[in-house]
Parts: structure tokens; C-alpha cells; sequence
């Protein structure tokens, strides 16, 4: 526990009239923020966000180009938001004017890292789906937040509450550095050689069609972490609303596929290929205008540039840190990125794959 953090967050919360709520801490997950649930005297409980600003690489400038990005580290070259509590703000805020439940900000400090926030409850997706609940309908309701959602193109920049905050594209060179991202970590984990010369060109050869097909496709607000961990089941309210949302800081405007395979293609939890099917169908019924092929080869093109950064920054890198939970999510990761690479469009890129990771090397 750091002595000066802690006074940090006494302070603010003395400032907004919350000193003496109860805290408990909440469980966390690889990033460098946490939670804690707050217990005011005499009233409903919030949530206490904290994010240290200090523990993170730099923001993307909006006009920063390509070579600045990378300069300045891997969270302005894939677009991250570092943690941003105006992020968070401003991302909420446009969430709930558009008729969705993102938590209410009931007090921030951009500077400070901080922000208290409405607590929407523990019933997660993934909780409530392990305890019996029926998959379906709370799926059917996650993809209706997303057809509501790419009914409009969104803004160029989020305001609320003084705040702003730019929302960039999901560009090719963000897909390519979180992509790449295999590349570095895969061989440490599985020991085996670094990848050469020869076999990085031709991955950068090969995934270069689907990050540039990302980029063009990129016409709606992304959430860009939207699977069933981040998402809660609020069942006395309506449509799509009762999907509440988190975790959303690091949104961007993305190609209309990319939620969706975080969805359908859920890292942490097995979804079947009929669920999958069933709700990309639900999602191409409610918008007619996509030629309904053209989406799927895109989805499965995308869907597989993700897997591989799950499998490269996410698990292996947070597996050789010592986190040895994340071993267990690596199987079902390659499922998915096996099952989208018999796509024939994908045929060079499963060749490389089984060259250069085969099988024995996989988890």
C-alpha cells in the first residue's frame, strides 16, 4: 500500500463529502487501475476508481504521426487512453446520452486519477451465465447495444462536464503494434527462437489487407474491450440499457466488426460457434445495408489479428510476469483463432501459423 496514494484518495474523498464511507477493495485484472466499493452512512453504495496517472506511457496526440507514436510508446501507437479519467468522463457521458447504461460520475479528479462513480452491481455477465442464467438473452441484449450504437457516426471529439476527449481511429498502425504484440511475447512464453527476419516480413505481408480493411471500415464508436466480464445484466431496466457497461476508457472509432469479436469470441469464456452464428445473424438482420458476407470474411479477419494480440500482450506476456492464471485462457484462444484461419481468405496466414507456431508450440 503506497502511503502517498492512499492520502491522495482520503483527500478527495473528503472533498465530496465521502470520508468516512466504508471501503472494499474489488477484485482486479492485468491493467493498472483497482476499485473499491464505497458504503457512505445513509446511503446507496458508489464505486471508487483509481488510476494512477504516473504508472502509464503516454496518450496518443491526435496529430501525432506514425513515427511520433512509436516514439512515445505502446500506448500512443495502439491509441490507448493510458487509464484517462477524462476518457472515462466523457465516454460515459456520451454512453448515457445515447440511451445506455454507463455508470453515473458522481465526483472525478482528472489529475489526480481518481473518480467515484454509480455502482451498477455485480451481475455480470460472466457470473450469472456460470451460476445458470441463460446465455441467450443477455447476448441478445449485448448485440442490441451494439446495433444501437453504429446507428449513428460518432463524434470526432467527446465533451462532458468541461472535459474532452479526442475519439481516434483504430488506425493501421495501432491494429499492427497490438498484432505485433505476438510476435514478441509468444516466443518468450513457449520457448522458442525469435521469430526471423524473413518470417516477420512475411507476417507483416499477410496481415497488412486486414489492418488496412480495419482502418476503412472504421465509421463507429468502439468500445474495445465489450465481452462478458465487462458487462452487467440490469434486468429491471429496458432494451438495450440493461447492459451495463465498463471499462470502456479506451474507445475509439473502429470497424462495426471489432466488438463483436470480443463478444463472440471471448477469451475468458467458451461461446459456441451456434451462439456466435445465431448473434452475427441478429446483428446483420438489424442492419440490412451490410452485404452480410463481406461482414463475416471481415469479422473473421479481424477476430484473428485479436487473437493474436490476446494470446501475444495479453496472456503470454502476463503469464511470463508471473500471472499464471492467464495459462488457462490460452487453449481456448487458439480454438478461436484456428477455427477463424479455415476461412480460405485467411490461408496464407494459417500456412504461417502452422510453420512457424505448430501445434507442440501452441497452448
Amino acid at each position: 500500500m503506497n502511503p502517498e496514494r492512499e492520502a491522495a484518495k482520503a483527500r478527495f474523498l473528503g472533498e465530496h463529502g465521502l470520508a468516512q464511507a466504508r471501503r472494499e477493495p474489488l477484485a482486479g485484472d492485468a491493467s493498472t487501475r483497482s476499485y473499491a466499493r464505497l458504503y457512505p452512512a445513509g446511503g446507496a453504495p458508489l464505486i471508487l476508481m483509481d488510476q494512477p496517472p504516473v504508472l502509464e506511457t503516454p496518450i496518443c496526440p491526435p496529430l501525432a504521426s506514425d513515427a511520433e507514436r512509436m516514439a512515445l510508446g505502446y500506448n500512443a501507437a495502439a491509441r490507448l487512453a493510458a487509464g484517462s479519467i477524462a476518457a472515462f468522463v466523457t465516454t460515459a457521458d456520451y454512453l448515457r446520452d445515447h440511451g445506455l447504461s454507463a455508470p453515473r460520475i458522481v465526483a472525478f479528479d482528472v489529475e489526480a486519477g481518481l473518480a467515484v462513480l454509480e455502482d451498477l452491481g455485480d451481475g455480470l455477465f460472466a457470473t450469472l451465465i456460470a451460476q445458470g442464467e441463460p446465455e441467450g438473452p443477455l447476448y441478445e441484449a449485448a448485440v442490441d447495444v451494439q446495433v444501437q450504437l453504429h446507428d449513428q457516426r460518432p463524434p470526432d471529439l467527446l465533451q462532458a462536464q468541461g472535459l474532452t476527449w479526442p475519439l481516434l481511429t483504430y488506425d493501421t498502425l495501432a491494429l499492427k503494434v497490438a498484432t505485433d504484440t505476438f510476435l514478441e511475447w509468444w516466443p518468450q512464453f513457449a520457448g522458442i527462437p525469435a521469430f526471423s527476419r524473413d518470417a516477420v516480413a512475411e507476417w507483416d505481408a499477410l496481415w497488412a489487407p486486414v489492418w488496412v480493411r480495419g482502418e476503412a471500415g472504421a465509421t463507429v464508436f468502439c468500445h474495445r474491450d465489450y465481452h462478458a466480464q465487462n458487462l452487467l445484466w440490469l434486468p429491471e431496466r429496458k432494451g438495450a440499457a440493461r447492459v451495463g457497461l465498463l471499462d470502456f476508457q479506451d474507445a475509439l472509432r473502429a470497424h462495426p466488426a471489432w466488438d463483436l469479436t470480443h463478444l463472440l469470441q471471448d477469451a475468458r469464456r467458451d461461446v459456441s460457434p451456434e451462439l456466435e452464428a445465431a448473434m452475427l445473424a441478429r446483428y446483420l438482420d438489424a442492419r440490412p445495408r451490410l452485404d452480410p458476407d463481406a461482414f463475416r470474411a471481415e469479422y473473421r479477419a479481424l477476430a484473428s489479428s485479436n487473437a493474436a494480440r490476446i494470446l501475444g500482450r495479453v496472456f503470454a506476456r502476463q503469464a511470463l510476469l508471473g500471472r499464471a492464471q492467464y495459462k488457462a485462457f490460452m487453449p481456448r484462444t487458439w480454438r478461436y483463432l484456428e477455427r477463424n484461419l479455415t476461412d480460405p481468405a485467411l490461408a496464407g496466414l494459417k500456412r504461417w501459423f502452422d510453420v512457424f507456431v505448430p501445434a507442440e508450440a501452441r497452448a
